[in-house]
């Protein structure tokens, strides 16, 4: 017989079905979240991209007005479980699913069997402010070269990302590398071995430049990832700044067993 899920505060079980069912403590789910559980089921038998029925064909189905309907789908939108496409809603595609690891946004886009892709929106070269100094453990005003790209799967705007590099240290960066390729792969081959790296993650809202280069909705909250990633030497590589849409990535790692 298997065991109930635990908390994680109090280590008590807890009954699957208040965790499956959204019930609070005390009282009864919100209408809205009932008919949400109602959509998602039926998001379980339609395939990525099929047509859902209408607003009116759901409220008419489960004796609810539009307007809780309504909210429903939206929250179901902002998971990234439904999509608009023209005038209909539609069942959306499966999250893309992106290992914490030093592999790179093309690897691991293309071993979901996605197209992966990259679109230039800024190659610059300016001048380090203390804390991006810090990062890169240059001095302060020192040239970096700043590459903003957005990302793409299948052609799809998913992400938009910032990678900084000394310029002292890859002064050809702007001659040799094509910004619609991968740069990990620029880096190997130029003999640069990433070894470690810290990452930071948060959800935020995207600025109002990031909704518009990425055609996402203001009030979607996005995955922030900032990352410094270091060489075998110890010696800061890139700070990169990579925002994601929060209902198109999920994130991975594999964690191993500490001392207590």
């Amino acid at each position: 017989m298997s065991s109930l899920p635990v908390d994680p505060v109090t280590a008590a079980p807890t009954p699957l079905a208040a965790v499956r069912s959204g019930v609070p403590e005390h009282g009864a789910p919100p209408k809205y979240f009932q008919v949400k559980q109602k959509i998602d089921a039926v998001l379980d038998d339609l395939g990525p991209g099929a047509t859902l029925p209408t607003e009116r064909e759901f409220a008419e189905r489960f004796g609810v007005s539009r307007m809780t309907v309504r909210q429903a789908i939206r929250e179901l939108r902002l998971e990234g479980r439904v999509q608009r496409s023209g005038r209909s809603t539609v069942a959306g595609l499966p999250k893309l699913v992106q290992p914490l690891t030093l592999a790179s946004y093309t690897e691991g886009v293309r071993l979901q069997g996605r197209r992966p892709g990259r679109e230039l929106v800024v190659f610059e070269q300016l001048a380090a402010d203390p804390a991006l100094a810090a990062g890169l453990r240059i001095e302060t005003g020192a040239p970096v070269f700043h590459l903003e790209r957005l990302l793409l799967a299948d052609d799809e705007r998913v992400g938009l990302e910032s990678t900084y590099l000394s310029a002292a240290r890859f002064p050809a960066l702007t001659d040799e590398f094509d910004p619609t390729t991968s740069l990990y792969a620029y880096l190997r081959g130029s003999g640069v071995t990433l070894a470690d790296a810290d990452e930071r993650i948060e959800t935020v809202l995207a600025s109002p430049r990031e909704v518009q280069l990425i055609g996402t909705s203001p009030a979607l909250p996005m995955l922030l990832l900032n990352r410094v990633t270091r060489d075998r030497q110890g010696q800061p590589v890139e700070c990169v700044r990579s925002l994601y849409r929060g209902d198109r990535f999920s994130f991975t790692a594999h964690l191993t067993g500490g001392e207590g």
